[in-house]
């Protein structure tokens, strides 16, 4: 199968009188051996239903074809949903493989089958939320990587003690074991961004509790790292009342005081959550 270069996707963008959007974050991929790298990196097989974020105009989604069983791609600009089944036709010899979803995927809730895996390039604005309410919303999806942009994803990656780690680490650890898995240069998207990307990858674990516990859990997580270098006791302490009162609740969990948000990893705000009072 013949994928997408340069010179299709700037031809795709003609017809379509299209023009970049920066607010839905729209850097499209123009480098074919990029896209085939990413989804060997994820371990696409023939047995797999893959997601996909923010598809485009096709290049990530003729590559992913090639491998998986099927793909659902969602997107939120109508006329890249419409001309995506159009695109594919024209390169791919089953193009009921795909299924395109016009929408935006922070409000995505179902989907016509039970994804597996996720290969995506998403946008730089949202793609901690997406990632999160994806793998919040979809337990089937397993593993996958997605291309952001650098800087979120050494935040992802993040192990606790460092200044990348934060809420969004913390986050993503309730599901997944996290890491980076590439570099991606500037040069492959177009427009070209001016910030760089790496890919990270994830593997679905079992969460360390149950969705009201996970409530919980982020609701600490969150004051925790709202000032970021304030001790535990005294970062917590809105949310219980007082310093003394978090102060009690972190030594029954066995947790020091003293210590800021950045030096706990998710079993540690789980031990929290677990002797603190129910107030959410």
């Amino acid at each position: 199968m013949t994928l997408l270069g340069a010179a299709q996707i700037r031809e795709l963008a003609a017809q379509l009188d299209l023009k970049p959007s920066k607010s839905l974050g729209q850097n499209f991929v123009i480098d074919s051996n990029v896209c085939t790298k990413i989804v060997r990196t994820a371990g696409v097989q023939s047995d797999d239903i893959c997601l996909e974020i923010g598809p485009g105009l096709g290049s990530l989604t003729l590559a992913i074809l090639e491998n998986a069983k099927e793909v659902i791609a969602v997107e939120i600009d109508s006329r890249l949903a419409q001309q995506l089944p159009i695109t594919v036709a024209q390169y791919f010899d089953h193009p009921e493989n795909l299924t395109v979803i016009n929408q935006d995927a922070l409000k995505i809730n179902e989907l016509p089958a039970a994804p597996t895996v996720l290969v995506a390039n998403l946008p730089y604005n949202v793609s901690v939320p997406v990632l999160l309410h994806l793998l919040e919303k979809f337990p089937s999806i397993r593993s996958g990587v997605v291309m952001v942009q650098a800087e979120v994803a050494d935040r992802l990656a993040a192990k606790p003690g460092g200044k990348e780690y934060g809420i969004p680490s913390v986050k993503a650890a309730w599901w997944a074991e996290v890491k980076n898995v590439g570099t991606v240069s500037r040069s492959i998207f177009w427009p070209a961004p001016n910030v760089d990307s790496k890919l990270v990858g994830f593997t679905r674990r079992p969460t360390p509790g149950n969705e009201e516990m996970r409530v919980k859990v982020f609701t600490i997580i969150d004051n925790a790292f709202a000032q970021r270098r304030k001790m535990l006791r005294s970062a917590l302490s809105g949310l219980y009342g007082s310093s003394s009162a978090a102060e009690q609740i972190l030594m029954k969990a066995g947790i020091d005081p003293t210590l800021r948000g950045e030096a706990l990893e998710i079993q540690g705000f789980c031990k929290i959550a677990a002797v603190a009072p129910d107030i959410f």
